[in-house]
């Protein structure tokens, strides 16, 4: 790993790029070299992780091709399970981009001139580094974690990722406790929370239930133990305390995928979206999608249809104006979310402090809040489609898939764990419509295999891990996958 000095200079010049706009000022002189402080470290890491998981490569030519929210007018092999090595190397690079600036503002408040700050900054940086790690296990099973971003170390072991869920969530409980509000912490560069260490609480209990919840399956105890703990010291519950990335209309602080310079007419909606969402007369649906030029009606394209031409983007819809907005917001967790996995902890017996089918409902009303759906429209939404108990998983994970629109990996997650269908049983989901192209992969794939970088530069490692995990293929299971 490179050392701090040797991207003093590169810093220096991209950061005075992020003071426009509703960024914070940073005082930043762009052409002298100075050193990187911790606020420009945590814009820098929360910006550049935002940017990978929200580009075009990954969020939507994996994330929302696996959670079969989209189709595409070109590379439908995608669709298919091919998948391209650009998307796997940008995703990889949250390691030497994001991870690698969270760890410096550690060990540059280890020499700190002013303390009081230091413990609130670490442990914000502790709960964003905790979010990404926790989404690299999750689409790769082992990675490496404990000698991860090591000074000296280029070729770092890769940890069991059972282990690593466990050291997540012993992370997340010691900064949650270490944030102070009555000490400051970021006075600027934090752009999802200003240094709300309220909120930063808040969303380091969240990520806790998603976690441990991922984990119910198989570490049952574990998980409530996690989860009632987590629900005990404060949730996300209202979308006032949504975590979110703020991008803006002035470039370069753009939301990655765009229309505002230029149509964009790579991906349409998907056939399997459409029509489940038309089903239930979801008032989301015209806002997901836009009406075909051709028929001026929302209509979607069957997954890996097998098929592209340049006429898909007329023939089919395109989606929405507000997801092609310049300012859409990078996700990292929101109170719809948290809600859904409220419902699901009290489904499961957990202690919650409400029921399962009050969580359910209140997850509906604040995805529709996100939204900007009219509350009448929302209530009569909700009235229709009630929470089942009887058949939680396919009544739970079907609005819960709805509401998770444009979060294309942790929806993809979601699925693969749930393994949900629609309320009355029928397949919501269906396999490539002209087959997989993957021979381990039938319906969707389980992960994503290890970059080929690691081979070129951590071979031995990522061959152990390939082996420790069943075999680097796609259709390998995760370790917390029970279906």
């Amino acid at each position: 790993m490179n050392k701090l000095h040797n991207k003093i200079f590169l810093l220096a010049i991209s950061f005075a790029i992020f003071s426009c706009s509703k960024f914070d000022t940073l005082n930043t002189d762009p052409v002298k070299p100075s050193v990187a402080t911790p606020e420009q470290l945590i814009l820098s890491a929360e910006k550049s992780a935002s940017d990978i998981l929200y580009n075009s490569i990954v969020n939507n030519r994996v994330g929302m091709h696996y959670a079969q929210y989209w189709a595409a007018t070109d590379k439908e092999e995608n669709s298919r399970y091919n998948l391209d090595e650009g998307s796997n190397s940008t995703l990889w690079s949250l390691y030497s981009r994001s991870l690698k600036d969270l760890k410096e503002i550690t060990i540059i408040n280890e020499n700190a001139p002013i303390p009081e700050p230091v413990a609130n900054q670490n442990a914000i940086a502790g709960i964003i580094r905790v979010w990404i790690y926790h989404i690299l296990a999750d689409t790769y099973g082992n990675i490496p974690y404990s000698e991860a971003i090591g000074e000296e170390n280029a070729t770092p072991v890769y940890d069991d990722a059972a282990t690593i869920y466990s050291d997540l969530i012993r992370k997340l409980n010691e900064c949650q406790a270490a944030l102070d509000p009555e000490k400051p912490s970021f006075a600027s560069g934090d752009v999802i929370y200003k240094g709300d260490i309220t909120k930063w609480k808040k969303l380091a209990n969240s990520l806790i239930l998603r976690i441990a919840m991922r984990m119910s399956d198989v570490k049952a105890g574990e998980a409530k133990t996690a989860i009632e703990a987590a629900i005990k010291n404060g949730v996300i519950v209202a979308s006032t305390d949504d975590a979110l990335f703020p991008y803006t209309s002035q470039a370069p602080n753009q939301y990655p995928y765009n229309d505002f310079a230029r149509p964009l007419i790579e991906f349409v909606v998907s056939k399997t979206m459409v029509d489940f969402m038309q089903s239930l007369n979801d008032p989301r649906l015209a806002i997901y999608a836009r009406r075909a030029t051709e028929s001026q009606t929302i209509i979607g394209k069957p997954y890996g249809l097998g098929s592209q031409t340049a006429s898909d983007a007329q023939k089919y819809s395109i989606p929405g104006t507000r997801v092609y907005a310049p300012d859409f917001p990078g996700i990292l967790m929101t109170a719809s979310e948290v809600n859904f996995l409220l419902a699901e902890a009290a489904q499961r017996g957990m202690s919650t402090g409400g029921t399962a089918d009050s969580f359910y409902n209140a997850a509906i009303k604040e995805n529709m809040k996100f939204w900007n759906v009219a509350d009448a429209a929302a209530t009569t939404y909700i009235n229709s489609v009630p929470f089942n108990s009887a058949n939680w998983k396919n009544s739970l994970g079907s609005q819960k898939w709805i509401a998770m629109y444009m979060q294309g990996l942790q929806a993809w997650f979601e699925r693969v764990r749930l393994n949900f269908k629609k309320p009355d049983g029928a397949d919501l989901f269906i396999a490539p419509q002209a087959g997989s192209l993957d021979p381990s992969v039938a319906l969707v794939p389980a992960r994503l295999t290890y970059p080929v970088v690691e081979t070129n530069t951590n071979a031995a490692n990522k061959e152990a891990a390939a082996q420790a995990i069943g075999g680097d293929t796609k259709g390998t299971k995760l370790w917390w996958q029970k279906f």
